[in-house]
């Protein structure tokens, strides 16, 4: 899929890491560096702008790096980027940790997914087919 793309960032437009990944690394593009202490949160910009096909979305996902060895995250995860959306993409990143994060400019701090997607048609309806779940919410279908 091709995406257009402007990069306004000091950094090289994102790759992929492996030939197999399924989501670019996004850097943060900051003039001076973001503490974030715990339990705070902060938009942090990557001076990448994009415009996406119709029938396409962008999902901003956490490092899996990042989230186990230092508790930070992204808050909206999956942060989802509409193909109409022309801004800046920034990834909210929150600190679930204990201790102080110093996010530099330049650093990973999220990846970046493409999907496609459905637009759905409601279709209005008395009664839905019957499934063996049934009505069955949160914990319904056990522990084991």
């Amino acid at each position: 899929m091709k995406i257009e793309l402007i990069n306004k960032s000091k950094h090289a437009t994102p790759t992929y890491s492996t030939n197999l990944s399924a989501g670019l690394d996004l850097r943060a593009n900051l003039e001076e560096a973001v503490v974030l202490k715990p339990l705070e949160r902060s938009l942090i910009k990557t001076g990448l702008f994009i415009a996406l096909p119709e029938g396409a979305e962008a999902q901003v996902r956490p490092r899996s790096g990042l989230a186990y060895k230092k508790g930070i995250t992204v808050l909206n995860s999956p942060g989802t980027i509409d193909a109409d959306y022309r801004g800046e993409i920034g990834v909210i990143l929150v600190n679930l940790s204990d201790t102080n994060f110093v996010v530099e400019d330049g650093e990973r701090v999220a990846q970046l997914v493409i999907a496609k997607h459905e637009v759905a048609e409601w279709v209005k309806v008395e009664d839905l087919s019957q499934t063996e779940r049934g009505i069955g919410g949160f914990g319904s279908t056990g522990v084991k």
